[in-house]
């Protein structure tokens, strides 16, 4: 048995945690650069000390076991921790727990099982086939916690959706004759700039577009733009944030900002039934892709789309991780009331508009009973400014 130097509180071995948590902390760093990938961060250790470490820090790059190995000369006997089951298949690169079992580990300790079925255990049962101790479910909590998105695609076939908006104290988005520009600050501004950088997506409902007229892109300072997750090179469109726009009968003007700049900035429509094929074909004309969704009911929309986007058969051809849906009002009701709500960044300030007429963050059709509204658990509060950000998460 441990004795209490050497113990956490779950049962494993302190170090164990601690090692974890700093690959779980690497792993995070590849956020919004590795997608459909899921970040994964690895930490070797040798004697207590750390001989080598390394993320995952890009689409189609060395994994993290990968990185952390080509760090240290030589990783025999180590252990390693790798915040995600290592692969056992090839893809974009060979398996991962070949290279473990190459490099001679004598231990690999994990967070977190992954559920993708090339894997789900194959990876570690490789690993012990060879001879390598393996120990699983270290920080498990903090590790799902980083992989959250990746492991509601993976499960469900849907990416994870973040919800953001900006209100006042009283809960309005908006003014009664609809004014909303702007309800926060520049530094509350820039936060949802960098947040728009680590997506895969930005979806608005027709709503937003006819009353805002918006680009829908990412506009960082240029020190922000030294650390955003997201590539803006727009020769690489595979990795290159999409704007979607939800419209169950009207269109886009032709004149619009996100028509106008669909050739350069990949713009994606999502469809009801319907709108007419002619209509559509115009769009296509300016680039703009367009996807109709079988029902035009706004639920079904919903579902449709986000298994849709979690596909390889979106024009893209990658399953998409992570989508932020911006506005308005009534296609964030309608992504509560599908109850695919993930994440919530509720940037408050701090004025009060009142108005029984001004409009809040989530429209129609809304709820009868508290019992059915969407739970989620606080995650963070960050400040900025007059103005607070409140994270939830479930």
């Amino acid at each position: 048995m441990p004795n209490e130097t050497n113990a956490a509180p779950n049962g494993h071995s302190a170090d164990d945690v601690r090692w974890m948590t700093e690959a779980i902390e690497l792993a995070s760093q590849g956020r919004g650069k590795v997608e459909p990938n899921p970040p994964v961060g690895c930490v070797l250790v040798r004697d207590s000390v750390c001989i080598g470490k390394g993320y995952h820090q890009r689409f189609g790059g060395p994994h993290a076991e990968v990185e952390a190995l080509s760090s240290c000369d030589d990783a025999t006997g180590a252990t390693a921790y790798v915040s995600l089951e290592p692969c056992c298949h090839h893809g974009k690169t060979p398996p991962c727990a070949d290279a473990l079992i190459r490099a001679k580990v004598a231990r690999v300790v994990v967070s977190v099982v992954d559920p993708f079925d090339q894997v789900d255990g194959g990876g570690i049962e490789k690993l012990r086939a060879a001879g390598i101790e393996v120990v699983t479910g270290i920080a498990k909590e903090a590790g799902e916690e980083l992989l959250a998105a990746y492991l509601k695609r993976v499960r469900t076939g849907m990416p994870w959706v973040i919800a953001k908006w900006a209100m006042s104290l009283d809960g309005r988005i908006a003014t009664q004759t609809g004014e909303s520009k702007w309800i926060t600050g520049p530094a509350s501004r820039g936060a949802v700039h960098e947040l728009r950088a680590s997506v895969d997506a930005i979806a608005v409902g027709m709503g937003t577009v006819i009353a805002d007229n918006p680009l829908l892109t990412v506009r960082l300072s240029e020190l922000a733009k030294v650390s955003a997750a997201k590539s803006t090179n727009t020769e690489d469109r595979s990795n290159q944030l999409v704007r979607l726009v939800y419209s169950r009968s009207r269109l886009p003007d032709l004149q619009s900002q996100l028509v106008q700049t669909a050739s350069q900035t990949p713009t994606w429509l999502i469809a009801g039934p319907q709108i007419a094929n002619a209509d559509l074909a115009r769009l296509a004309d300016h680039d703009v892709e367009t996807w109709q969704c079988e029902s035009s009911d706004p639920i079904e929309m919903i579902q449709q789309s986000l298994l849709w986007l979690g596909s390889k058969d979106n024009p893209r051809g990658l399953a998409m991780t992570h989508l932020m849906v911006e506005g308005g009002s009534q296609l964030l009701g309608s992504f509560a009331a599908a109850d695919q709500i993930d994440e919530v960044h509720a940037f408050i300030a701090g004025k009060c508009i009142g108005g029984r007429s001004a409009p809040g963050p989530l429209g129609d059709p809304g709820i009868k009973a508290l019992s059915d509204a969407t739970s989620l658990r606080m995650s963070r509060v960050d400040s900025f400014d007059n103005d607070v950000r409140l994270i939830y998460r479930r």
